[in-house]
């Protein structure tokens, strides 16, 4: 007689059997770990958060396939099961000590964990997965963890392979005795939970990879170590991240006699016989959560925070941690609880609730709010608003969220400001939606049809600048024909909104026709055009490929130009060459060319500027800011643009534009209006974009009468642009470890933000101010959480940051060339983060480690460019002592 042992040897050598093989009547006997580890990305593994489950692992086979050997059906028992600290700590610190098993677990938990499974293994990879069908799932994906361990193969190669991580990609390298298995955890296909944030650069980048090691002794295993890594960044501060490691290790203890095989032809007739109770399973994990038994209803967690939630408190970094763990609850609530906060409010807090309410992005937080705001009515207009801008800032915005504000922009609507907000906010999110290759959902379909009908049909200006600005937000490709039209046909604001919606388009969508209608409007080859549409037709010439002959067409025109223009232009060719711009090679070869490069064209006074800059350059990201202004020639302000943008190697985000335009003020001190501006109405107003998402303008005054009202009713006090609290990151992952739990991985950033702007004129000291004030509070916040049911481990991360921005224009203009001082100043501000580990059982035990660090960053003058800094030396040395009056 041959033993089977050798015959199994046989068979292994002689290529017969592509799997692990166990012997008849033996009893395998393993210890098994689980660990877990929860920390920041560069920290040691030996202070982490974390906790070890142990026990044995008994193996034994329980019949094999008359008729092919590599079809086999094993027997898995888990028993004397340990949980613990994954590192050592003293009792005071040890959340486990004095507890036994049963308690940590519970009776019911630990008696389903200990009930054997069986997996049918066909050469190798495993066809059928047995347990009992009314076991708890946590109990059911820990074994479906150790179960996934004894699938392997022995030939090296890629597979596909079903285990508890899903549908996935992996390969297999074989030397001998060791087979390493890498999987791709990407490629994994299993259901899950979360979204991301919109843009890159405010989103999570994570990285993660699974090596599993096999040592096989006779064809069977000895030892396995797997390890599993996942690593997740905020890419805006990649300081700010965490790892989770999760390791298993089996290894054979020994090898004892044991029962003997189940007669039968057929696997279910095995199963039958062995216990009726077996039902086969998916091997796939299967999605399972706790429920939160002592956690604040959503009314009570209102109460705690609702403090920090009024108006004047706005530009603190509490408010935007409020506004965070508020999102994170009504995302758990039902549409009664959240519409019972909203209707019990009083009114200066509302606005706050609305902006938390629409962040949340729930169907039921939808339903909420629309069921509450009433569009016919024009008294809760500021509430209206705040809804609908925290729609346009939504991070994960739904076809349904679209399809309701196009509904509502169909029905009556009470105040024409909303209206005009709302289709702005259309704008937005069909691009957003396009972005995620939802461009042919039906209610984006009906979106895009409506704005461009509509536009076409549209005889009011008022109706025409409406749709433009959708358009600008939605950058469509059909749109710019349409915007092309409207740029070289019509003036005053509606041109310079077409203009600026074509600004925004990457520059491969600005075709051969674009470039020609830019180069017609600059150079006038048609018809006379204001100089704030000509820059603005040179700057989407400059910034998209330009050729050799227009750069050098462009520079000719230089001294040509009226003469506050002259300067404009050469001062943005002076930052495209300083800043190292995409154009700064065509410019600086056809500056080579002394006819374009001469003394008189570069000597232009003037008191026009243009200037980019860095406003901070780091490892992960960088920030500019660009300032540009331009005067008529009677030095009133035309037009001043500051815009700050952050990138970083793949991605950009335009933070924030705040445009202030007048036009027609020469009449208030006599002047003689430009070329081409001679019949344009007084007008003075401000325009935003706030996270690439372009807001309704603001208007200062309309028209002669308005303007003259004003300025002798004026307070000096600024107007308030955009108020409230922004959700920027907003990403929900969940990830299923392979040993059995799932992680909830969440990060949060959230805005408090007040940007408010003004005008103001003495026409006793003949001088104009602008002033632009950004307060913004920052709060981010990362939760990690690996939850296995009886126990939880994981960490917080949270970063804090408040600053003010100010940008003020000071314009003397008793002489000429008039003075211009420009002042872009950051105050001193507090910055702070924390991290925090922890590991706690469901009595309410835990243990907690916290680390913070706080620094006051220093204020900061950015300093422009040296002509300017001259400039306003001269401005505050000329000013009398006197306190002047302004209207």
């Amino acid at each position: 007689l041959v033993s089977s042992k050798t015959l199994f040897v046989f068979a292994f050598q002689t290529g017969h059997t592509t799997g692990p093989s166990l012997n008849n009547d033996k009893l395998y006997k393993f210890a098994y770990s689980a660990e877990v580890f929860v920390d920041r990305v560069k920290a040691s593994l030996q202070k982490s958060a974390g906790y070890r489950i142990s026990s044995g692992v008994d193996v034994n086979l329980l019949w094999r396939n008359p008729d092919n050997d590599d079809d086999q059906l094993i027997k898995i028992t888990i028993r004397d099961v340990q949980v613990e600290n994954v590192n050592e700590r003293p009792a005071a610190k040890n959340i486990f000590k004095g507890k036994s098993t049963e308690k940590i677990i519970g009776k019911e938990y630990l008696e389903a964990l200990q009930r054997p499974i069986v997996l049918e293994l066909v050469r190798g990879k495993i066809k059928n997965f047995y347990s009992y069908q009314n076991e708890p799932g946590f109990t059911q994906n820990i074994k479906r963890g150790l179960a996934s361990l004894f699938q392997l193969q022995l030939h090296s190669g890629p597979a596909h392979e079903v285990d508890i991580s899903g549908k996935c990609n992996t390969t297999y390298h074989v030397r001998q005795d060791q087979v390493t298995k890498i999987k791709a955890l990407d490629s994994c296909e299993i259901e899950k939970e979360g979204f991301t944030s919109h843009n890159q650069i405010l989103d999570v980048s994570t990285k993660a990879t699974s090596d599993t090691t096999y040592v096989l002794e006779d064809g069977f295993i000895k030892s396995i170590k797997a390890e599993e890594n996942y690593v997740l960044l905020l890419n805006s501060q990649r300081k700010t991240g965490a790892k989770i490691v999760s390791k298993q290790r089996l290894e054979l203890k020994s090898a004892d006699a044991g029962p003997g095989l189940i007669a039968g032809k057929q696997v279910a007739g095995v199963i039958k016989t062995l216990d009726s109770s077996y039902v086969a399973m998916p091997l796939v994990a299967e999605p399972v959560k706790s429920e939160c038994k002592k956690c604040p209803s959503l009314s009570e967690h209102w109460q705690s925070i609702r403090e920090h939630m009024y108006p004047e408190k706005l530009s603190k970094a509490e408010a935007a941690r409020s506004f965070l763990s508020f999102i994170q609850n009504i995302r758990k609530a039902t549409k009664e609880e959240i519409l019972q906060i909203i209707r019990s409010e009083k009114k200066e807090l509302l606005p706050q609730v609305v902006d938390a309410v629409t962040s949340a992005q729930t169907s039921a937080s939808l339903e909420a709010i629309l069921e509450f705001l009433d569009f016919k009515d024009a008294s809760t207009s500021t509430l209206q608003e705040r809804f609908l801008y925290a729609c346009g800032f939504a991070s994960h915005p739904s076809e349904m969220l679209l399809k309701s504000l196009t509904a509502k922009f169909k029905g009556d609507i009470a105040n024409e400001e909303i209206r005009e907000t709302l289709v702005i906010v259309m704008g937005a999110l069909i691009r957003k939606l396009c972005d995620r290759e939802g461009c042919k959902l039906p209610a984006v379909v009906e979106a895009k049809r409506l704005i461009l009908s509509r536009l076409e049909k549209a005889k009011k200006d008022d109706n025409v600048r409406m749709y433009l600005l959708a358009l600008k937000n939605a950058l469509l490709p059909e749109a710019i024909p349409l915007l092309l039209k409207y740029t070289e046909s019509e003036e005053g604001p509606i041109s310079n909104v077409a203009a600026t919606a074509l600004q925004r388009y990457d520059p491969s969508f600005l075709t051969k026709e674009v470039k020609e209608t830019m180069n017609r409007i600059y150079h006038q080859n048609r018809k006379v055009h204001e100089k704030t549409l000509r820059t603005t037709a040179a700057a989407v010439i400059l910034n998209s490929n330009p050729s050799y002959m227009e750069v050098k067409n462009i520079l000719l025109s230089i001294g040509e130009l009226p003469p506050e223009m002259n300067k404009y232009m050469l001062s943005m060719i002076q930052d495209i060459l300083h800043f190292e711009m995409p154009s700064s090679k065509t410019v600086r070869q056809v500056l080579k060319d002394m006819r374009v490069h001469n003394y008189d064209r570069f000597s232009k006074m003037g008191s026009s500027s243009a200037y980019s800059g860095y406003m901070t350059r780091g490892p992960d990201v960088s920030s500019t800011y660009s300032l540009d202004i331009l005067y008529s020639g009677s030095g009133i302000l035309r037009r001043s643009n500051l815009n700050i943008r952050i990138f970083d190697r793949n991605a950009e985000l335009h933070a924030s534009q705040v445009v202030i335009e007048a036009q027609g003020l020469e009449s208030i001190i006599a002047a003689t209006p430009d070329e081409g501006e001679e019949n344009l109405d007084s007008f003075a107003g401000m325009s935003a974009i706030l996270f690439d998402v372009q807001l309704r303008p603001v208007t200062f005054f309309q028209g002669y009468s308005d303007l003259m009202s004003k300025m002798f009713s004026a307070t000096g006090d600024p107007i308030n642009v955009v108020k409230g609290l922004i959700l920027l990151t907003d990403y929900s992952q969940e990830i299923q470890l392979q040993s059995g739990p799932r992680a909830g991985t969440e990060f949060l950033g959230g805005l408090a933000i007040d940007i408010s702007g003004g005008m103001e004129f003495s026409l006793w000291y003949r001088e104009s101010k602008t002033n632009i004030k950004n307060r913004v509070a920052m709060f981010i916040a990362g939760n990690i959480e690996v939850d296995s049911f009886f126990v939880k481990t994981g960490m917080e991360t949270t970063l804090e940051v408040e600053t003010t921005l100010d940008f003020i224009s000071t314009v003397q203009f008793s002489q000429y060339p008039f003075l211009v001082c420009l002042q872009m100043d950051r105050v001193e501000s507090p910055f702070r983060r924390s991290v925090t580990k922890y590991e706690s059982l469901p009595s309410g035990r835990r243990y907690t480690a916290r680390r913070g660090k706080a620094e006051l960053l220093t204020g900061n003058e950015y300093p422009l460019h040296q002509e300017n800094s001259n400039m306003c030396g001269k401005v505050f040395g000329a000013k009398s002592d006197s306190s002047s009056s302004w209207f």
